[in-house]
């Protein structure tokens, strides 16, 4: 086995080496409290499902003996175990690592054009981040008329520096990514906008004029 895997480390580069999330100050952090903070949110009416959940799985998430697969080489007869993944969107650094890198590669090869490329903000009220974080339709809404105003503002600075008469055919684009958490672990829905810049390259300034034709 040992000869199997430097073989396989000699081929593909760095050999594989399972995650092991026990060994994480958060993992053990979070197995030896949970418990314990669980029966005293209880007192206080308890914690939301999704929470529970989420947390939950990530205990479970990347241990063996919480379900693997078995892979192995055809070629050289290499074999290890890949621990199942619990694919949340809480806080787990390896799920959420691994979907941040992913989500990343798609938008900038497959989605965003080679434009200039504006990030905007949208912070709401304390009251208002609460209700968006336990009410799906409310959040969609909010986030909806977020994008719609913003995409005006564009449209009409668009009008204005490059001199059109019409921009009601201009069409935006924008990648919208919806934020739960911040750095101190509280629910604090807030919305991040990436959209393309007003002020862009020569390139983009062609297309916009192509787009909006004046009338």
């Amino acid at each position: 086995m040992a000869q199997h895997s430097s073989l396989h480390g000699a081929t593909h580069g760095r050999p594989y080496e399972r995650r092991r999330p026990e060994e994480t100050v958060l993992y053990r952090t979070i197995d030896e409290h949970w418990a314990e903070f669980c029966e005293r949110a209880e007192e206080a009416g308890g914690l939301p499902r999704f929470v529970v959940r989420e947390v939950e799985e990530f205990l479970r998430c990347g241990l063996l003996d919480h379900g693997c697969v078995r892979v192995g080489c055809d070629r050289c007869g290499f074999e290890h175990l890949v621990a199942f993944s619990c694919k949340r969107r809480g806080f787990c650094p390896s799920c959420l690592g691994r979907r941040m890198a992913d989500t990343a590669l798609h938008l900038v090869g497959q989605v965003i054009p080679e434009v200039a490329v504006r990030q905007w903000v949208c912070s709401l009220p304390w009251r208002l981040r609460v209700l968006c974080g336990y009410d799906k339709r409310l959040c969609a809404d909010v986030l909806e008329a977020f994008v719609v105003e913003l995409s005006r503002s564009y449209k009409r600075r668009a009008k204005k520096s490059l001199g059109l008469d019409s921009v009601d055919d201009a069409l935006t684009g924008a990648v919208s990514v919806i934020q739960r958490g911040d750095s101190a672990l509280r629910l604090n829905v807030h919305f991040t906008e990436g959209e393309s810049s007003t002020e862009p390259c020569a390139r983009s300034r062609w297309r916009l004029r192509a787009g909006c034709a004046k009338r």
